[in-house]
């Protein structure tokens, strides 16, 4: 990719600041319309051709939104990186500004032009499935948590269920299951309304140990499967695929998997390989004689995480539901 200008956006929830890294200009913007403007503008005044740029921009959720989709209407370029990534790129820093960050962002978009790549505004039906599935998540937290604290309170003191410390608890994660059925019943509307989003949907249960709630989680994270070129790169981002680990000849320690993760989806991925032993004759067998060999169960429970991974992305490619091993007793 080869641009002349790069700028760095830091985003909050009511501003912009944008900084040009080869021009050392700074701007600040409202995060709306009025300010999206005030950026057309800021680069006619700087004679910087808007097809000639590429807009660099930390992941921050619900706060690029608007932008991006601004940005895209506009056929300005931009692309989304990791905030763990161009925090470590920096090195050592004093002091920290919204204009430091825009420009420390310019600065890691020029460094690291020729690995980035365009990004575009996810789609409105996944962005749609995405906050549905968050809201579940969060809607699932608490029912736990009402729920940890009912069974604790009963254990330690044996309140019946009239009891006032009890009684409102137990009614709202009555309520709580009741919203959760419906989003799931959203969730599934939403999905089978989208022909694309609904084929995959359907493959990706098609895996022994891939439910509604991971193939959903799947859905969104991969952007329907166009995010990740590969299931390796997918793994990666879940957290789940082994690294080496040595330097020189002294240092030969065992393979591992990398603490940055998204922490959600390997949570799915654990319970999904957990159910996938349980009901899957060729994983559980597989499970069963790493064991026997003295292979710890954890690390043979990531191996089937990312078996499960890999089978994703193989039937999506595929298009076909998975085909289990025909294993002969």
């Amino acid at each position: 990719m080869k641009v002349p200008h790069i700028i760095g956006a830091d985003l909050s929830k009511k501003t912009i600041d944008l900084a040009s890294h080869q021009l050392k200009s700074h701007l600040k913007i409202d995060n709306n319309s009025s300010g999206f403007q005030d950026l057309i503008r800021w680069l006619k005044r700087l004679k910087i051709n808007a097809a000639e740029v590429m807009i660099v921009m930390e992941h921050t959720g619900l706060y690029s939104y608007k932008l991006e989709q601004f940005l895209y209407h506009q056929s300005i370029c931009f692309t989304k990186v990791s905030a763990l990534a161009i925090k470590r790129s920096m090195g050592l820093v004093r002091g920290k500004t919204d204009k430091q960050d825009a420009q420390r962002i310019a600065r890691y978009g020029f460094e690291k032009l020729d690995q980035l790549t365009q990004s575009k505004p996810i789609d409105k039906k996944l962005q749609r499935l995405q906050m549905l599935h968050s809201t579940r998540e969060r809607l699932v937290r608490n029912r736990a948590g009402f729920t940890t604290a009912v069974k604790e309170y009963q254990q330690a003191f044996e309140l019946s269920k009239t009891d006032p410390i009890i009684a409102p608890q137990l009614k709202l994660i009555k309520t709580l299951d009741l919203e959760i059925t419906k989003l799931d019943q959203h969730i599934e509307s939403l999905v089978t309304e989208h022909s694309t989003l609904n084929e995959n949907y359907q493959l990706l249960q098609s895996i022994k140990g891939v439910g509604k709630v991971l193939a959903t989680a799947a859905l969104i994270k991969t952007e329907n499967f166009t995010r990740f070129s590969n299931a390796r790169k997918f793994a990666c981002f879940c957290g789940t695929a082994p690294f080496e680990n040595t330097s020189g000849t002294s240092i030969r320690r065992k393979t591992r998997i990398s603490h940055l993760a998204d922490k959600g989806m390997k949570t799915l991925l654990d319970l999904s390989a957990k159910s996938a032993i349980q009901h899957d004759k060729e994983l559980r067998e597989y499970y069963l004689r790493r064991i026997q060999i003295g292979k710890s169960k954890r690390s043979t429970i990531n191996v089937v995480r990312n078996k499960i991974i890999y089978r994703m992305f193989a039937v999506i490619k595929r298009q076909t539901p998975y085909q289990p091993l025909q294993i002969t007793s």
